[in-house]
């Protein structure tokens, strides 16, 4: 028996026949999308797939930021019918050299910083899924000139599979580094006591929270029930905006839009959460906490720039990582972003990757190859500028697309 060959089926029942181990269908449209929640929920929770491959995050993102994209979503079913494998990605055009340039990309993979994109496989099976959906795209490579999977992990076996996969068709493969992510990991019944002691900040954690403890109205809250978030998300919302002064993407209204939408989702399934520090009845600072198997992620948070100097933003940093210790979860993840505060919590650090595949001497070989040369060029040309030159073009282009910064007079 083949375990490369594979069956398509198209919205009409039209199917290329091959009988294997392996089936591949490609759903194209949101209703088939939508029927596959609970398969899919069965297969994230039995394998390594992370909170941003879940059927809700990508769902949502599918129904409101990704409308300008065609489903391109690769379903891997085995003999019995059971899902196996999804591979989650969808067709973006773009005009280039004077032609239509299509991108076969992520699901997810845009303005809502998702980490650890992923195909989701079987554990155990992950060398033949892998290998069926690699023959489904050579099968369909008329509909597509780059596959663009971004921000994935840099050690899932995905990769290396890919990568196997490229090589012995002879296709190019372009690994860009993306973002690093830092993490901790705890050890099974470890106390936050323990934890603590090799946290950096712990003794300005304890006495930060200790003095807001003694103030007026301090509570910790956290919500996980629909109704409960529907009433946090906006104050995170608010939060988050006076935290970054409406520079953060999260502030767009799309954006928020979607975050209104999936929040619902992942409570149902018991993947969210939102935690707020509230003085004086006021809600002085927030985080957006994302759960999935046994990680804990810290996806975002705000806080009120007042409240900065008693440093609300640590204490509740530090209640999340409480919270995650009593609730037996293994791993706190900080997801993008080396930010200094990161580092006083964690001791390790994730990488992930944009894969680039193309065929060679290909439409989208050659666009792959000129973006290539013109990064290059860009380096070149910093490298050879003034600090001081350099230093403007990022304050040109950062007021191109925020407008005019303020001057030191009217930022003091």
């Amino acid at each position: 028996m083949n375990g490369n060959a594979w069956m398509q089926r198209e919205e009409t029942g039209r199917t290329l026949p091959g009988a294997c181990r392996w089936r591949v269908d490609i759903v194209r449209e949101t209703q088939g999308f939508q029927v596959l929640r609970d398969e899919w929920r069965s297969l994230s929770e039995a394998g390594r797939a992370r909170v941003f491959n879940t059927w809700e995050w990508l769902f949502g993102w599918h129904l409101h930021l990704g409308r300008q994209r065609r489903l391109f979503l690769l379903t891997v079913r085995d003999e019995a019918g059971v899902l196996a494998g999804v591979l989650p990605l969808s067709i973006e055009e773009q005009r280039w050299g004077g032609g239509r340039l299509r991108w076969l990309r992520f699901l997810g993979d845009d303005g809502v910083g998702s980490d650890y994109l992923d195909a989701i496989l079987r554990p155990g099976d992950e060398a033949g899924i892998m290998g069926a959906l690699a023959e489904a795209l050579a099968a369909t490579w008329r509909e597509w000139d780059v596959l663009e999977l971004s921000d994935m992990e840099e050690a899932s076996p995905s990769v290396a599979l890919l990568g196997a996969h490229c090589q012995s068709r002879g296709w190019n493969l372009e690994s860009t580094g993306r973002n690093r992510c830092p993490y901790e990991t705890f050890e099974s019944g470890e106390s936050f006591d323990t934890f603590l002691s090799r946290v950096a900040r712990a003794d300005n954690f304890l006495r930060r929270r200790r003095w807001l403890e003694r103030q007026k109205g301090f509570a910790l809250t956290k919500a996980e029930k629909p109704e409960e978030l529907a009433r946090a998300l906006p104050e995170f919302f608010r939060l988050h905006a006076l935290r970054w002064g409406g520079r953060s993407a999260l502030d767009a209204p799309d954006v928020q839009t979607f975050h209104q939408a999936v929040v619902p989702l992942l409570a149902e399934a018991g993947r969210v959460r939102l935690y707020l520090l509230s003085v004086e009845g006021r809600a002085v600072a927030s985080v957006y906490a994302l759960l999935h198997g046994r990680t804990f992620s810290y996806y975002n948070a705000g806080y009120d720039p007042e409240w900065k100097a008693r440093s609300v933003g640590l204490v509740l940093v530090g209640e999340t990582f409480r919270d995650a210790l009593a609730e037996g979860f293994s791993e706190y993840d900080f997801l993008r972003g080396v930010e200094a505060y990161k580092s006083d919590w964690t001791r390790r650090v994730r990488t992930t990757v944009r894969l680039r595949i193309t065929r060679p001497a290909s439409l989208g070989d050659w666009a792959v190859r000129a973006q290539a040369l013109e990064r290059a060029a860009r380096g070149m040309l910093r490298d050879a500028l003034p600090e001081e030159w350099l230093a403007r073009l990022r304050r040109l282009k950062q007021w191109r697309r925020q407008g005019p910064l303020p001057t030191s007079a009217e930022g003091a």
